[in-house]
């Protein structure tokens, strides 16, 4: 039964098949301004090396700590992993705070399910543990953003009961209740 759990070396694998999966529909170019996207970009090359994925899941892991270092404009973040025994799903990172940006753009959370699992209900799954968490970090309401054509998100949002407040750079912004 698929879990959310933070991120594991035991899924080294077949997260390497996500990801190839991901690249393969287009992700990862330099104007994908997605967490995959950016992972891509910046792990993909390495990610094969078992203590360079290592390296990875521990660098993602203290994502969530106020004191690790990051780039100026990231801020603290949970990612989660969802996974069913060994094999990667998918994940959903809950930023602590938003900054600008997210707030025009990113949002308080973001999921990704690979393509070969998607039309399962994985996202609804993540995004009810993530709204969990959100509500642990004392985030109330969260908000979540999806391309304007991304008519899968918007009901998976709207289904968590997110109410559509505006559009902003082609992005649908969505305030979320987590309680």
């Amino acid at each position: 039964m698929p879990e959310l759990s933070p991120p594991v070396e035991r899924v080294h694998e077949s997260f390497l098949a996500a990801m190839a999966e991901f690249r393969a529909e287009g992700r990862g170019v330099p104007d994908d301004n997605s967490m995959i996207g950016h992972d891509l970009r910046t792990y993909g090359d390495t990610w094969a090396d078992p203590d360079t994925f290592a390296r990875y899941v521990a660098d993602t892991r203290a994502q969530a700590l106020e004191e690790t270092p990051r780039p100026e404009h990231f801020v603290p973040s949970t990612t989660l992993w969802l996974i069913d025994g060994d094999e990667y799903l998918g994940r959903v990172a809950i930023r602590h705070r938003l900054n600008q940006h997210l707030l025009d753009e990113g949002g308080h959370i973001g999921y990704d399910v690979r393509p070969t699992a998607r039309r399962r209900g994985h996202a609804t799954a993540m995004l009810r543990g993530a709204l969990t968490v959100a509500k642990e970090l004392g985030i109330e309401p969260a908000l979540l953003t999806c391309d304007t054509t991304n008519t899968v998100s918007r009901r998976v949002i709207e289904a968590a009961g997110g109410v559509l407040e505006d559009e902003r750079n082609g992005k649908l912004r969505f305030w979320v209740p987590v309680g």
